[in-house]
């Protein structure tokens, strides 16, 4: 197909105003839970790499525990002994001096293994986040492919964009940070808990107490702030439509001087991303300082407990479940400190892991969307005729068209297209077409003239599935175009709309859009055809000249004809001509004409235009208003009954 498909509802989302089609349909999450097990599923390809990042994360915790537990030999059975030597005036053993070399030798070897397990885990796990993001992408957009129309009529550019940028993003940081941070983080603490049970079960109390209110601020400003930051994943989406549009519609908000309108919804739209932002990162910010201060509060009180215990222990009369040397308690406390900071870097994963899940939520939203419906079996294939004339099937593309059904027969396509009282609703309220009933036999031009909002274009969206109808049947070749696979139905068709949408790629790219396999000789052809040669001979680099923005670098009246020349190239039976040469000036439209007719021979045509010159040699012409069709004939059929038609070609009357 050519062209992309213009949106039905463009006037309602005008009528609105610019950016008010509404923001993402977000909701708190029902189950938290279920979206980070489903999100774990995506670990599955990566299972053996996953080992050994989980093997080096607990590897890395565990040097850090057992590190620190060198502390206590160095001071009890190095440095006390060596420092009351010295204070005793007698000479330092240089067997002494060695041990406690070999001791922070051994310190050292440690930590620096729990480095090395750091790094590998931190690159692996870079490996493993980015294939994950790339995997879910591939899934976002392989769906993307298979929504239907409506789906991004009810969403703005800006909203999906934000699911393939800030929430991924958002995810990225999860997977490659919060994860594995929290897991080393579990195990720290796990393992500096049994530690310190095992150093001084009384002062652990102490740690535990702390720990239950430190569990419950985190509680409290997780919960907060989780709620903000779905709202600022909300507000962020929105803002970002916006802008899209806006930057896009730049030249009417100027040529309407809306700038002050728009700058004032912007500002609105602005505070809300602002007041969202403000209040997830003050709670996000608070958290850490709180935290912080309790660890603070928490060290000073175990320090001076446990100084009073190794008092009582050098005194001599302290039980022995509270007895502590120096060095246990140095050590203790090096585990307070080491158990309150992955605490604290606990809470600060937890809310990156609330802004993933919100959306990762949406991205599950969009993967979860219902895909258009195709219970289509009959498909198209290449023919060619045989001696006694019937049909068989080449696989090879040939200039002969069938229909191939599940039982093997085969139909010759013809575009025998017909509608036979068929009523469509977009919202299913509001009545769009009403019971309408037309033929278009093979090889006519059938043209559809009428008011903006008619039911014009609505129609062509129905010939192509864009959107199913609600009463009714629509018959191609005799076949119901339900029974049609949607993607052979669209591959029998082509569509030049009003609003041109080129790639960013070469002329000769955007041309051979409409059929990969063409030839240069057959996109030459085209553009001549369409009268798009002249001029592509005329650019920097010809057909090889590259098209950026949507085709910013070419008048509208050049990228319609490529766009023509991409239907051309298709060359299917049936072709859809929305306002096609609306853009182009009256001179060149005389010119493509010619290749027009060309083009048109032989295939039936739909034809929308507002100039009625063009419609002039239609088959048959439909007037439609609200949805009904009032008068159809050919030209001189309808000027002769005087109607609507009548004074639309004599001025009397002008289209809406």
């Amino acid at each position: 197909m050519s062209g992309n498909s213009r949106s039905p509802k463009a006037s309602e989302s005008v009528a609105r105003g610019p950016g008010m089609r509404g923001g993402p349909k977000f909701a708190k999450p029902k189950n938290a839970r279920g979206t980070f097990f489903r999100l774990l599923r995506y670990f599955r390809p990566y299972m053996l790499t996953l080992i050994v990042v989980t093997v080096c994360i607990i590897a890395a915790a565990e040097a850090n525990v057992f590190g620190t537990a060198q502390l206590k030999p160095i001071i009890d059975e190095h440095l006390a002994p060596m420092a009351e030597t010295v204070k005793n005036g007698e000479a330092l053993d240089p067997a002494r001096w060695s041990g406690f070399v070999a001791a922070i030798v051994k310190m050292g070897i440690v930590y620096a293994l729990g480095a090395v397990c750091i790094y590998i885990h931190s690159r692996l796990m870079l490996k493993v986040s980015t294939g994950i993001l790339y995997d879910i992408r591939t899934e976002m957009f392989a769906k993307m492919q298979k929504l239907p129309i409506k789906y991004f009529d009810s969403h703005t550019h800006g909203e999906i964009m934000s699911r393939y940028t800030n929430d991924t993003d958002s995810m990225r940081e999860m997977l490659g940070q919060s994860v594995p941070n929290l897991i080393n983080s579990f195990f720290r603490v796990s393992s500096v808990f049994v530690m310190m049970l095992l150093l001084s079960p009384a002062l652990t109390v102490i740690t535990i107490v702390m720990l239950v209110l430190m569990i419950f601020v985190v509680k409290t400003l997780g919960k907060r702030s989780g709620a903000f930051y779905k709202k600022r994943q909300a507000a962020l989406g929105v803002a970002n439509g916006y802008i899209e549009e806006m930057t896009e519609g730049q030249k009417v908000v100027k040529v309407f001087c809306r700038e002050e309108r728009t700058n004032a919804r912007f500002a609105e739209l602005n505070d809300n991303l602002r007041k969202a932002e403000a209040g997830a990162n003050t709670w996000a910010s608070i958290l850490m300082p709180i935290m912080g201060n309790l660890s603070y509060i928490q060290y000073a009180i175990t320090a001076v407990v446990g100084a009073l215990m190794v008092v009582a222990a050098i005194k001599g009369n302290a039980p022995a479940l509270i007895a502590l040397s120096v060095g246990e308690l140095i050590t203790f406390l090096q585990y307070t400190r080491n158990f309150a900071q992955p605490i604290t870097m606990m809470s600060q994963q937890f809310n990156s892991i609330l802004a993933a899940l919100a959306g990762a939520e949406r991205i599950f939203a969009l993967i979860d969307e219902e895909p258009e419906e195709d219970e289509g079996s009959i498909r198209l294939v290449n023919a060619r005729l045989g001696a006694d004339g019937e049909l068989i099937e080449c696989a090879e593309r040939t200039d002969c068209w069938a229909w191939k059904t599940p039982e093997g027969e085969l139909t010759r396509v013809r575009g025998h297209v017909i509608f036979n009282d068929v009523t469509f609703s977009y919202d299913g309220e509001k009545i769009v077409l009403d019971d309408i009933s037309l033929y278009a036999k093979p090889g006519q031009k059938i043209a559809f003239v009428g008011s903006t909002g008619a039911g014009k274009t609505t129609i062509t969206n129905l010939i192509n599935r864009f959107y199913d109808i609600s009463e009714g049947e629509i018959t191609y070749d005799g076949f119901n175009i339900r029974d049609i696979a949607k993607d052979d139905l669209r591959r029998s068709l082509a569509m030049v709309l009003q609003d041109t949408h080129l790639f960013t790629g070469t002329v000769r790219e955007n041309i051979r859009f409409g059929r990969k396999d063409a030839t240069d000789e057959e996109i030459e052809k085209a553009a001549k055809l369409a009268n798009a040669h002249s001029f592509i001979m005329h650019l920097p680099e010809r057909y090889d000249t590259m098209i950026v923005d949507d085709g910013e670098n070419l008048s509208q009246g050049q990228r319609q004809l490529i766009a023509i020349a991409r239907a051309a190239i298709a060359d299917p039976p049936v072709l859809i001509l929305d306002e096609a040469t609306s853009s182009i000036d009256t001179r060149t439209e005389a010119h493509i004409e010619r290749g027009m007719d060309e083009l048109m021979r032989g295939r039936t045509v739909f034809v929308i235009a507002h100039r009625l010159s063009t419609v002039r040699n239609s088959n048959a012409i439909m007037v439609l208003e609200h949805g009904k069709i009032i008068e159809r004939g050919d030209h001189k059929e309808l000027i002769a009954q005087k109607g609507r038609y009548y004074k639309l070609y004599t001025g009397a009357f002008e289209l809406s």
